[in-house]
């Protein structure tokens, strides 16, 4: 047990003394705690204060400034909210020796209060410490093997966002008993209403591990349900922030998910640890920059749109707008005709393809290249041309005609339009890469007449974007994270790639979910194609999040979707968490079975997810406005008067409710276009519930299931 665990269900007494020494009352520790909290927030208060009290009118050169001058000011006051629900500081670290450095200066015994950001008082001395500080990282590391000179690690309890109990480690005390922390169980615990929270006062030391690497390396996270990965990841962004702030708002952040519905989930997160700039979006969103996306693929033809070979095949077909030239070049200046001969401009050519230089920049260069030739013959003849001369001759009507012919602009969504659309034109740049079979899907049935009345697909956007990186690069990002990454393509991940090619990426996904015709089997593959081949992979294996009956159950199907995966060992006994159950009768049986589960469900506190086939949410829908019951759709944010979801199964990937309800599993897998991939659509459902899972069934549940 805890050397000390104390807990009050009394009100806070804000104006309770402070102590400057730092010396914790012996007679009521726990007053002394909820004054340095009143203290912290009157502080943090007042720091807001002195924001808004800027007088930026004298100190800007012109309106320009002033707007950018002004948007940081806000920002930086919308930064330094104080949010009543949310804890100030959740930790304390007693050291047992000064702490060197700029961060704390002084006699032995310092203590740091660790929170969400940083609070200082009006002298400047810290009040609270930011938990990304190299200070703050005993609070999650330091252990009884390895104390890093920390004699006491506290940890804070709250309800309602006012501080109610404490918890005491002393971690080079012999004599004290390691314990589980009650409150760290209890925080991972808390009924989940609203978006997705932080896990700042929960991280784990193999998840700080993660969170505090550098920025000069990508990692990729591989963890099965409940292990944080998306925490993690979302944790690291705001790490990294914190540690090259100026090198990233310089270059950005990005986070990508599967859907929106997972964005408006996890959108929260980053603003409450105080990050207002990064960016959230899903693959489709940046790549259907120049299309409109209206028609949808066979599986079997969107799998080998996604094949990383057609990168090559638009490669192929992009360079073969690329002509030999017939006739010389001829530039008329005054009296004087300069004439660069053919073959001179194919050895131009032939340099520029060589150097495997993007298409639009090589044409770009092309009339730099013939305009240069003319000066050499302007010099030789005595005359002495400056760059502006060569700018003239490189827009001369002759020189961009013979551009035209030999290198002409090229549009990428026709590019697409003429592969998908013309059978010879495909034939000519897959051979020897695709089959005639593989071709042949490829093909539309109807061709379009133009790239706007195009019914193009989620796939050809892919490969617009393929094709206009081809043309043109692609501006990177300081840094990405791509979330439920074993879903993506090869060409969906080169076209993350294209976004951080040189910046660093956070790549968070588990094998074991994918549930497209074409995931990933190994993340060395997907690290290939996303350019980040020496990419770390580290894999997280504690679940914190689902209980351990309800993963137990669920990893049964593990040997038939993801052999060799090693399964999730949850930290979190809860017994009577998981009930299956079978419903005697038909489909109205069933559905009767279901609203009398979710209301059973909704007798306890927190958030309920009615998790179905996507064929079953129509009927699933009707029962409960039958029986009264008002529902969410995923992605709308629960509040404590609407607390249930109508989830189809293909939406419920990196979602979690307290409670959920999983109807016909078998109906679940038989949605898929596979039994495999239905099977792991299964293992997702099964494993978003966070304190209890009640699986009702009529037809018979699947093998792999069943098998102990």
């Amino acid at each position: 047990m805890p050397a000390h665990v104390a807990e009050s269900d009394s009100t806070p007494d804000p104006t309770g003394p402070t102590d400057p020494a730092g010396a914790t009352d012996p007679a009521d520790p726990l007053a002394h705690e909820r004054a340095h909290l009143a203290a912290s927030r009157a502080a943090l208060r007042g720091m807001r204060e002195d924001v808004q009290a800027l007088d930026i009118r004298d100190v800007t050169a012109n309106w320009v400034n002033a707007e950018v001058l002004q948007s940081q000011i806000d920002d930086r006051i919308k930064a330094l909210a104080d949010l009543s629900h949310t804890p100030l500081f959740f930790g304390r670290l007693d050291y047992l020796h000064a702490v060197g450095g700029e961060l704390a200066e002084g006699a032995d015994g310092e203590r740091f209060y660790i929170g969400r950001r940083h609070v200082h008082d009006a002298a400047g001395d810290p009040m609270v410490i930011d938990w990304r500080a190299p200070v703050s990282q005993p609070y999650y590391q330091a252990s009884r093997t390895n104390p890093q000179d920390v004699g006491l690690r506290r940890r804070f309890g709250y309800t309602g966002g006012e501080l109610t109990a404490y918890e005491d480690e002393h971690l080079t005390d012999p004599a004290e008993a390691e314990h589980t922390s009650r409150l760290l169980q209890t925080e991972i615990e808390r009924p989940r209403v609203g978006p997705m929270r932080d896990i700042v006062a929960t991280i784990q030391p193999e998840q700080d591990e993660i969170v505090r690497s550098g920025l000069g390396g990508t990692v990729c996270v591989q963890g099965g349900p409940g292990t944080g990965k998306t925490a993690v990841g979302l944790h690291r962004v705001a790490f990294l922030l914190y540690a090259h702030r100026e090198r990233l708002a310089r270059t950005g952040t990005l986070v990508i998910g599967p859907n929106r519905s997972f964005l408006h989930y996890i959108e929260q997160v980053l603003p409450a640890l105080g990050e207002l700039e990064v960016k959230q979006a899903t693959v489709d969103d940046l790549v259907r920059t120049g299309v409109e996306v209206r028609g949808e693929d066979e599986a079997a033809t969107a799998v080998v749109k996604g094949d990383a070979r057609m990168a090559e095949v638009l490669r192929r077909a992009i360079r073969s707008h690329v002509t030999a030239p017939v006739e010389p070049v001829v530039v008329v200046r005054g009296s004087r005709r300069w004439r660069v001969p053919a073959y001179e401009i194919q050895e131009m050519v032939d340099e520029l393809l060589a150097r495997d230089m993007r298409y639009g920049a090589a044409h770009e260069a092309l009339p730099q290249r013939i305009a240069h030739a003319v000066l050499v013959r302007m010099e030789e003849a005595g005359e002495a041309p400056d760059d502006r001369v060569q700018n003239s001759v490189a827009r001369n009507p002759a020189v961009k005609a013979a551009v035209k012919a030999v290198w002409p602009a090229v549009d990428p969504a026709k590019v697409v339009l003429r592969l998908l659309s013309d059978a010879e034109f495909l034939a000519a740049h897959a051979g020897g890469l695709l089959s005639k079979e593989e071709q042949k899907r490829l093909l539309w049935a109807k061709p379009a007449r133009s790239v706007k009345s195009a019914k193009w697909s989620a796939a050809d956007a892919v490969l617009i974007d393929e094709a206009g990186d081809l043309v043109a690069r692609t501006h990177s990002l300081g840094h990405v994270v791509l979330d439920e990454a074993q879903d993506l393509s090869p060409m969906q991940y080169r076209a993350v790639g294209r976004r951080c090619s040189t910046g660093s990426a956070t790549v968070l996904g588990d094998l074991a979910q994918g549930t497209t015709p074409w995931s990933t089997e190994s993340w060395g593959e997907a690290l290939f194609h996303l350019g980040k081949a020496d990419a770390v992979v580290e894999e997280l294996t504690a679940g914190f999040r689902v209980p351990r009956e309800v993963i137990a159950y669920a990893s049964r199907l593990l040997p038939a979707i993801s052999p060799g995966l090693a399964a999730v060992e949850s930290v979190r006994e809860s017994p009577g968490s998981l009930a299956v159950r079978e419903v005697p009768g038909g489909a109205d049986e069933l559905d009767a079975a279901v609203v009398t589960a979710c209301e059973e469900s909704l007798r306890h506190e927190g958030s309920i997810g009615l998790i179905a086939a996507d064929a079953r949410i129509p009927a699933l829908g009707a029962a409960l406005q039958a029986a009264g019951h008002a529902y969410l759709s995923p992605g709308e944010e629960t509040t404590a008067a609407s607390r249930l979801t109508l989830v189809p199964a293909s939406l419920a990937k990196g979602l979690e409710y307290d409670y959920v309800v999983l109807d016909e599993p078998a109906a679940v897998v038989d949605g898929e276009p596979d039994e495999r991939t239905g099977l792991r659509r299964l293992y997702v459902a099964l494993t978003r519930a966070v304190s209890g899972l009640i699986v009702l069934h009529a037809a018979p549940l699947p093998e792999a299931l069943v098998q102990a």
